[in-house]
């Protein structure tokens, strides 16, 4: 029996850090056993931020080298860059010819990014983009965070419509959604979700040294209290901790409560902070290898571009069919 297939693309932004890591990567890891899953770094959705031209290169291949270093198998997966199959282009295109405006200038992301950046094209038509990468692959589910549902029911929508108007061509992929993922939140900010943007003391980087990663865990806030115990409303921060300690160790939180009893948080922080030096080293020393040799990083991007655009084509080949193209 055929696996059903899952896709997922990221987009070449700066650090990864252990909230992307625990929500999104070490889950698409495990679906490449369950799934034939198509993964890819999706630069030209990078291009709304209007990045350094040669930041973007560098992150490109980074996040690349990054994936691999967490788990990504070649072998298992199709991993690839967006802009390497044109394909993507071209069906966005197509759907966004299908597509009301009114529901591209509601989405919640172009709303917030529009005060940023301005009211771009790129910005509003974003969506439509991200529906061609997922419905050219006629995937059956989607591994998404809660602030990506609204785009993955807009891309349910097009496919609807698309087969109403032109026949049945695409199958409409369920959201995949993770509901035992510990949200991570900020180390110097507790209230807020883990972000790149709000510094680099409010994360830890899976490419973060030893000392980096200690450091950061030692000043992460807590409370006046010294009882170790997970209570979000009146212990924010110390309730962060015992998250992340709970995913890094496999361990329940209640385990820990009760392991931690009447210890301080400084041998709490130290022991976290040598938990987390030991999983990540892995990774950081599998990352630093894979860039050392970029001849080869590219070759396996190149052969799963290859790969994806075969199934692409043969998607593109039936739409210009149903669409009157030549």
């Amino acid at each position: 029996m055929a696996k059903e297939i899952a896709v997922s693309g990221v987009q070449p932004s700066g650090d990864i850090h252990i909230g992307n890591y625990l929500g999104a990567i070490k889950q698409f890891v495990e679906l490449q056993d369950k799934y034939k899953t198509f993964f890819f770094i999706v630069d030209l959705h990078a291009l709304t931020e209007s990045p350094d031209p040669k930041k973007l290169r560098e992150q490109i291949i980074n996040l690349a080298a990054l994936y691999l270093a967490c788990g990504l198998d070649p072998k298992k997966t199709t991993l690839f860059i967006q802009s390497h199959v044109p394909a993507h282009v071209e069906l966005g295109w197509i759907l966004n010819t299908i597509t009301p405006l009114g529901e591209l200038q509601r989405m919640t992301q172009f709303k917030d990014k529009a005060e940023k950046h301005g009211v771009l094209a790129g910005l509003l038509n974003y969506p439509t983009l991200m529906a061609a990468d997922i419905l050219i692959y006629n995937p059956d589910v989607v591994p998404v965070g809660e602030d990506q549902v609204q785009h993955l029911e807009l891309t349910r929508a097009l496919a609807r419509k698309f087969n109403s108007q032109y026949g049945n061509t695409f199958r409409e992929p369920k959201a995949l959604l993770r509901k035992d993922v510990a949200r991570v939140m900020g180390l110097d900010d507790p209230t807020k979700k883990m972000s790149k943007s709000a510094g680099p003391n409010n994360y830890i980087a899976l490419t973060d040294e030893p000392d980096v990663i200690r450091k950061k865990i030692k000043t992460a806030v807590t409370d006046s209290g010294s009882e170790i115990k997970y209570d979000p409303q009146n212990k924010a921060g110390i309730s962060n901790l015992l998250s992340i300690y709970s995913a890094f160790s496999g361990e329940s939180i209640a385990s820990l409560e009760k392991k931690y009893a009447g210890k301080n948080y400084g041998i709490f922080k130290s022991d976290l902070a040598e938990l987390l030096v030991q999983k990540l080293s892995h990774i950081h020393e599998k990352y630093k290898s894979l860039l050392k040799n970029k001849k080869s990083l590219m070759k396996i991007l190149d052969v799963g571009a290859k790969s994806a655009s075969k199934v692409a084509e043969k998607t593109m080949e039936e739409v210009r069919k149903k669409i009157g193209l030549i």
